[in-house]
């Protein structure tokens, strides 16, 4: 089991910044920050920008991996956003992950005067983001740079310039609960992540976490694809149940993960109050803890 962490863009750098090289201190894996505009609850609340928050966390860092949990393309386009992703990776020196979903109908999806877009048109969007990523994340070949022309997003010889930190790129976790979502996992995806069913909590979100899980098995089968050769990660708070309340709620719901074939699970860094509220010494005790619950 890998052990990874979200640490919401919220703090100004002066105080965040401890946060970050706790995190590879503790040996957390990997570190995510959210990517939006703002977020839900939090929305009239302080909310920095993703991609410095993470050059920042890149140059305090040498180890840990470090990612958005997750990108969409409600306000992103794939050409400035592959130049933003392969510049920190850059600075990380391949420790970048990109963590990629549809984007959803909340905070993010009206800033910019889009449309109320149906489910179908949000994923046919995802699908195109993902693809152009593919293309531009790799690099361009030759001089020309990359084209392309969809129903979402267009270029005209993009430059990404310089070689991938990454060969042949960043890997790409990508968000999926859907049959549709899941298909795209097996072609594009290093790594699946899942918040289970929305909604749900208690038992009846576990339930919905190993229905999804066995749902992936059945997609890379379908796909020609060795299910086990996609990383599987779960978001542990987004069942009802803060995962670093204490540090028993921490080690069951790291086992059933387990159980369920997870290789990764990611819980959120304690705030004050309100949502993910927790007391910073029980991170203390459960980060003691990983080697032995690896």
């Amino acid at each position: 089991m890998r052990f990874g962490i979200v640490i919401l863009p919220q703090r100004s750098w002066r105080v965040a910044r401890a946060d970050w090289i706790s995190a590879e201190d503790y040996g957390f894996e990997h570190a995510w920050t959210y990517d939006h505009l703002s977020w839900r609850s939090l929305a009239d609340e302080p909310w920095h920008a993703t991609m410095p928050t993470l050059t920042a966390a890149a140059g305090v860092t040498s180890r840990i991996g470090l990612g958005t949990f997750v990108s969409s393309p409600n306000f992103r386009h794939p050409v400035p956003f592959a130049k933003e992703i392969a510049t920190v990776d850059d600075i990380a020196g391949g420790r970048f992950v990109l963590g990629v979903g549809s984007g959803g109908t909340g905070f993010d999806a009206f800033t910019l005067g889009q449309e109320n877009y149906t489910p179908g048109q949000r994923h046919e969007r995802f699908a195109e983001f993902v693809t152009d990523l593919d293309v531009l994340l790799r690099h361009e070949t030759d001089a020309g740079g990359i084209s392309f022309t969809g129903e979402w997003f267009t270029a005209v010889n993009a430059r990404m310039v310089g070689v991938p930190a990454q060969h042949p790129r960043v890997p790409f976790l990508i968000a999926a609960n859907g049959p549709k979502g899941l298909s795209l996992v097996t072609r594009f995806g290093d790594g699946w992540v899942t918040t289970g069913k929305d909604g749900a909590d208690g038992e009846a979100w576990w339930s919905s976490v190993r229905d999804l899980a066995t749902r992936l098995d059945d997609a890379a089968h379908e796909a020609g694809r060795d299910p086990l050769s996609i990383d599987r990660s779960l978001s542990l708070d987004s069942g009802g149940c803060y995962s670093l309340q204490s540090v028993g709620a921490f080690e069951t719901m790291v086992g059933r993960a387990s159980e369920l074939g997870f290789t990764d699970v990611i819980s959120h860094w304690p705030r004050s109050q309100g949502i993910y509220a927790g007391d910073r010494r029980i991170l203390d005790e459960i980060a003691g803890r990983l080697d032995g619950l690896r």
